[in-house]
């Protein structure tokens, strides 16, 4: 940080009480107060540089030494006090901390070059403009100054160049950034050889106050230059410096003034980082929304800022992770140690979004992925909540009940949970528990988890008889479709049998027969594309009787064709039993023909 040095004479102010003079021979003829402060000077020093102390000692006689009251003075005694060592010679050191109340007190007493040439304020001036404004950190502190004297700053202009040359430097391409900065995240060390992180400006301007940081961070997002993310980044690291922890805050409730002023900071910057949250989603982090939500209740902020937080977590928290949801209790009459209610205000938020969103949706896929996402993180945080031995089985359910059935592909998590909670609490009364599992469902348990499930001893009888129930009903039903896969089996092995012609060859029949077959199979492939485009819980005796169609349209089928073969066949006995008549006839009308003729040879 740069500085400026004037003035040669050594320091020889001295305090007194509560006046303050400088060792000399000469006494003293100007006395000053300011406030409570009583400085007992020299005309001859003062007055050729100070063009108001000149002309409110010339309205007063020479004879009259009265004081002086200098009680608006910028900066106060100690301002005054630099402009009056810069009078006397002494030496002093002008830096960007002491700059702004130096200049502002040095415009009210005139100190300026139509006095006397090479007058304060255009020393203060030309280190202003030549080194301020030239260095970033420099600025920085200029700029945290003017918070103290506000009016006087924006007036001669120092709050607006500050604020402009801040900007124009965080808008600056990072590989063209050569000025020091503080970057303290962990993991970075900084070597030569490592590049300039975007957020290299984020730590520096959050020491401003959270006036002076919205100014800079509203005008930052005006140009749209940087990405909502780093303006994200920003508010992020604004907030871990200035909001307190939410276990800091529950221990400044013993110190009530102390704790109210404290609040009223802390919950003007809350409520302004959530007015400058961007829009887009993914600016912050679903973990930063719910800290911010965590705190803004024990702060007292206003329902708008609080609603807002709902809806902005609500819309990321499948990003969330259970770490992120377990805060404590703020309630004085919640005995539970974790907020359950913050949980479910965000659960219940999401559950209205996304039925809002569904119907509409092109790709309902994601917003699946995304209910048994939250479903998951939701029954992973049961498991932990589920250790607090002041966790009432009424907020425990109420959370597990408010995640809808497509959000749970299996119930194995919420089984843990209860498991885990039946533990913690092994006095539950019957009604308890009963309440407590009537919300698992044990089809929806994996085969390892019901058999666990089946044997644990903590959970009501009502429970075991239902998973053993449902594991008989699974049994009975394997057989059956064992059985029925044996069916089918057995009529894809008919349908593919070869065709066989008859012994005489004829193709008729046979085209018959092979006709008759391509049928049974179309009839066959009709019915399995039926069947699978059923619901898939459609009981098994309908499968059965789809089955026996089957078996029957066979036989029918077979029985027409074993017809056609006996018809055939008794027409082959017909037609051969007739040729043998005929041949019977022609071998007697022979033997009748030779034994005329042999009569006629006797003759």
């Amino acid at each position: 940080m740069k500085f400026m040095k004037l003035g040669t004479r050594p320091d020889t102010f001295y305090s007194e009480q509560a006046t303050r003079s400088l060792v000399s021979d000469i006494p003293s003829d100007l006395v000053i107060k300011i406030y409570d402060t009583t400085y007992l000077l020299h005309k001859s020093s003062l007055l050729p540089k100070c063009g108001l102390l000149r002309r409110l000692c010339s309205d007063s006689s020479d004879s009259e030494n009265v004081p002086l009251e200098l009680h608006d003075m910028p900066g106060g005694a100690d301002a005054f006090e630099i402009c009056a060592k810069f009078c006397y010679g002494v030496s002093i050191n002008i830096s960007a901390h002491n700059f702004v109340p130096a200049l502002c007190a040095a415009k009210l007493l005139q100190m300026n070059e139509s006095i006397e040439k090479g007058n304060f304020v255009s020393k203060l001036e030309a280190f202003f403009s030549s080194c301020i404004l030239e260095g970033w950190k420099d600025s920085i502190a200029a700029l945290q100054a003017t918070n103290k004297l506000p009016e006087w700053s924006e007036n001669l202009g120092i709050t607006r160049k500050c604020i402009d040359l801040i900007i124009e430097k965080i808008l600056t391409p990072p590989p063209q950034v050569k000025w020091s900065y503080t970057y303290t995240r962990p993991g970075y060390t900084r070597k030569q050889h490592h590049s300039v992180p975007k957020d290299w400006w984020t730590e520096d301007v959050s020491d401003l106050n959270i006036d002076l940081f919205r100014c800079i961070l509203m005008a930052i997002r005006s140009t749209y230059v940087l990405p909502p993310q780093l303006i994200g980044e920003a508010l992020h690291v604004y907030a871990c410096k200035w909001l307190p922890s939410i276990t800091k805050l529950k221990s400044s409730f013993n110190s009530a003034t102390q704790a109210e002023e404290s609040k009223a900071v802390s919950r003007k910057i809350l409520e302004t980082i959530v007015s400058m949250i961007p829009a887009d989603r993914g600016s912050v982090s679903a973990g930063f929304l719910l800290r911010l939500l965590s705190i803004s209740s024990p702060l007292g902020v206003s329902p708008v800022t609080k609603t807002e937080l709902v809806k902005r977590a609500s819309i990321q928290f499948e990003e969330a992770t259970v770490s992120d949801l377990l805060y404590p209790s703020t309630s004085p009459l919640d005995q539970n140690f974790y907020d359950t209610e913050l949980v479910l205000a965000v659960l219940e938020s999401y559950l209205k979004f996304w039925k809002r969103i569904s119907p509409g949706a092109v790709d309902k896929r994601h917003l699946i992925k995304s209910i048994r996402s939250v479903g998951k993180l939701i029954d992973s945080y049961l498991q932990v909540v589920a250790r607090d031995d002041n966790m009432p089985v009424s907020k425990f359910v109420s959370l597990a009940e408010t995640v809808p059935a497509i959000g749970r592909l299996e119930h194995d998590d919420l089984y843990q949970a209860i498991n885990i909670y039946l533990k913690v609490h092994p006095d539950l009364s019957k009604a308890d528990k009963k309440r407590l599992c009537g919300i698992l469902e044990c089809q929806k348990l994996t085969p390892e988890v019901r058999a666990h499930a089946v044997k644990n001893e903590f959970l009501p009888l009502r429970t075991v008889v239902q998973l053993l129930y449902f594991e008989q009903e699974k049994d009975s039903k394997e057989t059956t479709s064992s059985k029925l896969q044996k069916s089918h089996d057995l009529l894809l092995g008919a349908k593919k049998r070869p065709a066989t012609r008859d012994s005489d060859g004829k193709r008729s029949l046979v085209n018959k027969e092979e006709f008759k077959r391509e049928e049974v199979t179309r009839r066959i492939s009709h019915a399995e594309s039926r069947e699978k485009s059923q619901h898939k819980t459609k009981r098994s005796d309908g499968k059965l009787a789809l089955d026996l169609e089957k078996k029957m349209v066979i036989r029918g089928d077979n029985e027409d064709i074993g017809s056609e073969k006996l018809r055939g066949a008794k027409e082959q006995r017909m037609s051969s039993s007739k040729s043998d008549l005929d041949a019977k006839k022609n071998i007697q009308r022979a033997r009748s023909k030779k034994s005329e003729h042999g009569r006629e040879r006797r003759r």
